[in-house]
């Protein structure tokens, strides 16, 4: 984790993000590559020669807040790149990953708790979709990234091996317990015994060895997700995503896409290799 993305759109949700990626970025002698996307109006982002009073106005008041930004004192130590672009919020965050080979994205999203649920943001949600690197997801403000617990959520597929890797890295750059967890449910119900064979399996080809795992029964995957969080008191969720089919293939149902929305704790998605 040493070139960390932080789209900002200068929200308290954004910064919440900047200060877990501050965390990071200070444990492994990381940097920050910090962004923010001007989307002009049309008649605007075509102004080349930048001669516009209006688009003139808008840039220098997105980089005085720019400016303030890099300021705030949980940066101090860090260093910091970026600066404020024009251009679409998806396709300007992909842009600066492969510039900038970077290897994480942190992104801020609003809170939620129970039935109560909120959507990410549909530029939020194409990163999660689309992004070749692991993205955090961070719901509320933390004076630092305190994960000890780290909950990998698997579905024992041989193809999503290589995601296992990814968050066994990710647990080993912030010094935290990684648990592989596979949620047994009525409708894909295994037996304690060929559940157990299946993670043995699994790990035999990761080499990768958690601090334990677990078989954890009910109803739906997301629940069993959540609920066994909540009895590890888990600091963070991991799971893997293949593609433009999102969260809904992992996890089966088109309901359980609302996982990275619905969760309180931060979520870190990592990309199924092909």
């Amino acid at each position: 984790m040493k070139k960390i993305l932080v789209p900002t759109d200068f929200s308290t949700e954004a910064e919440n993000a900047l200060r877990v990626a501050a965390d990071i970025a200070k444990e492994n002698n990381g940097e920050i590559y910090l962004l923010h996307l001007l989307d002009l109006p049309l008649h605007l982002a075509n102004d080349s020669d930048g001669t516009l009073p209006e688009a003139l106005f808008f840039m220098k008041i997105a980089r005085e807040r720019f400016d303030d930004l890099i300021k705030l004192d949980f940066l101090e130590g860090v260093r910091i790149h970026g600066d404020v672009e024009t251009g679409a919020t998806y396709s300007g965050i992909m842009d600066m990953v492969k510039r900038h080979n970077c290897d994480l994205i942190v992104m801020g999203s609003h809170g939620t708790g129970g039935i109560k649920n909120r959507y990410i943001g549909s530029n939020a949600e194409k990163v999660v979709r689309n992004s070749e690197i692991p993205v955090l997801i961070i719901k509320d403000r933390k004076k630092r990234l305190d994960v000890n617990e780290f909950v990998f959520a698997t579905d024992l597929n041989p193809k999503s091996v290589s995601v296992l890797k990814k968050a066994d890295a990710f647990a080993k750059a912030t010094n935290c317990k990684l648990h592989l967890l596979y949620v047994n449910t009525p409708s894909k119900f295994l037996t304690t015994r060929q559940a157990e064979e299946k993670v043995k399996e699994y790990l035999q080809k990761t080499a990768v060895e958690p601090e334990d795992y677990s078989i954890y029964n009910d109803k739906t995957i997301e629940k069993g997700v959540f609920n066994f969080a909540q009895d590890i008191k888990g600091d963070i969720v991991g799971i893997g995503i293949k593609g433009r089919r999102g969260l809904s293939h992992f996890f089966g149902g088109s309901h359980t896409g609302n996982m990275v929305n619905a969760s309180s704790i931060p979520v870190i998605t990592f990309r199924i290799s092909k």
